[in-house]
């Protein structure tokens, strides 16, 4: 009993999602006025609540249920960043949803669910819990792509990551299956330990691919890349909004702790791979944006680019520096995509539509001067132009990668982020330098004014936060307890 009641414990931030959830559920259900809005505010409180809860409770590794879960810092930093981008993420939603439809009380009730997906996903210690957490995390996805439900390309965003995910889930099943037939185990711990015993075979080789397969899917990098500009065009722009910074986030948390716990033995040959998909995404993601025209789109493929940068942080293995850089890249990288999401759904075109048209931004500074200030500001941040935090986040990725060793591919990231940097300026030309187009109002609501605010602040004062908060040392203790 002694030993159910301490899991749980452990396991408290996800079983309050799941309570939660429930709740929620039964009280968009019955409650007939407002019901949308309660849930809409109830689970951002929430979220922010765990998030707070994560960052106070020990830190300390333990495995729970069986060695099926573990929890240790690494988990606990990832979780906090997944349930602030969250309820960001939803506070951002509100005022679309209920312009959209008050009643639709589900919405923040499904990225709750997925939400736990995700924090389960990052603590999984085993590759059954894994499977499930991905599952668990996917199938609100596809929910909320085709949310628009009259809308026809978001119908056709659903249907386009339904299919492309359930593929995805099929290849990681496919590798996890080959993985536990030569280890005879699906716990990371063992699998880990009889990979070190035996030798590596082609068979596993061609598990370890499926898998990485599977994986690299669901962040979205080359070649498996296919169904993000779609989905991002399709669905609605909050939702959007989600699925560029959480899913994110947690699935490259994931890969990173596949890789650097039980494929650990199998470096030789995962390097090689890692290796080509970062520079493959860097180099598409950059190319493909220049030629976009929907500002969604862009930001898709610009999102494949981000995602190849960050994986140069994993190629310092069996280093953590490349750890801590990786997961310093990604926060800035959510704070400013929400930041970047606050500006374009606050500019609409129609009452309840964005602007979805990267010529619909020409000429704003001279309507409205503060939008256009942040959006230049999360656009240079982007681009890594310094003092701004997204020139930190490619300095330490950069550094890592040439402390280890990789001068080649941290000149070919330069050069590429020189060329990208090409279509983020071009937005801020168009907001300071072009004549408006098209009659753009801003749409004013406290949770997108909050969201802007808050991201604005912290992409301008990032070398000063470093120095105030202990973001740094929460990321060396992140990465230091993957290790162990």
């Amino acid at each position: 009993m002694n030993l159910i009641f301490e899991n749980i414990i452990f396991l408290s931030s996800e079983i309050i999602l799941v309570l939660t959830a429930v709740v929620l559920l039964m009280v968009g259900a019955f409650k007939k006025k407002n019901n949308a809005k309660i849930v809409v505010y109830f689970s951002f409180i929430v979220l922010i609540l765990l998030s707070i809860m994560e960052m106070l409770v020990p830190w300390s590794s333990v495995t729970i249920f069986n060695n099926s879960i573990i929890q240790n810092g690494y988990t606990r930093f990832v979780k906090i960043m997944i349930y602030f981008s969250s309820s960001f993420a939803i506070i951002l939603s509100s005022r679309w949803l209920m312009k959209y439809d008050d009643k639709a009380f589900e919405y923040p009730i499904l990225i709750l669910f997925s939400v736990l997906g995700m924090s389960l996903m990052v603590s999984a210690n085993d590759l059954i819990t894994l499977y499930l957490a991905i599952e668990l995390q996917s199938l609100p996805l596809y929910v909320l792509a085709s949310f628009k439900r009259n809308n026809t390309e978001s119908s056709e965003a659903g249907v386009k990551y339904f299919v492309l995910g359930a593929l995805s889930s099929s290849l990681f099943l496919f590798g996890a299956s080959i993985v536990y037939g030569f280890s005879s185990s699906v716990e990371f711990g063992e699998i880990y330990q009889s990979l070190q015993a035996s030798e590596i075979n082609t068979a596993l080789i061609i598990g370890l691919v499926f898998v990485l397969s599977g994986l690299i899917f669901k962040i979205s990098a080359v070649p498996f890349h296919m169904w993000t500009p779609d989905v991002y065009q399709g669905s609605a722009t909050p939702v959007t909004a989600f699925f560029a910074t959480a899913p994110k986030l947690a699935a490259l948390c994931m890969l990173i702790n596949i890789l650097f716990g039980p494929l650990s033995g199998m470096s030789d040959s995962w390097y090689q791979i890692i290796f080509f998909v970062s520079m493959a995404s860097i180099a598409l993601g950059t190319f493909s944006a220049i030629r976009q025209t929907n500002i969604k789109r862009l930001l898709a493929y610009s999102s494949i680019a981000h995602m190849g940068f960050a994986l140069i942080g994993l190629l310092s293995f069996p280093n953590l520096d490349g750890i801590q850089s990786l997961l310093l890249y990604m926060l800035i990288y959510l704070v400013t995509t929400l930041g970047v999401f606050s500006c374009i759904i606050s500019l609409e075109i129609t009452e309840g539509e964005s602007i979805t048209k990267i010529d619909d931004f020409s000429g704003i500074s001279k309507n409205y001067p503060f939008t256009a200030f942040t959006m230049a500001m999360f656009m240079f941040s982007y681009a890594g132009i310094p003092p701004l935090g997204g020139f930190f986040a490619k300095y330490l990725i950069f550094r890592s990668a040439i402390d280890n060793g990789l001068i080649f591919l941290s000149v070919f990231g330069l050069v590429l982020s020189v060329v990208g940097a090409f279509y983020y300026i071009r937005i801020v030309k168009l907001m300071y330098f072009d004549e408006p187009k098209t009659i753009v109002k801003k749409s004013f609501s406290k949770g997108l004014s909050f969201t802007n605010t808050i991201c604005l602040i912290f992409i301008i004062s990032f070398i000063f936060i470093i120095t105030i908060a202990p973001i740094t040392e929460l990321t060396e203790t992140a990465a230091i307890s993957l290790a162990n």
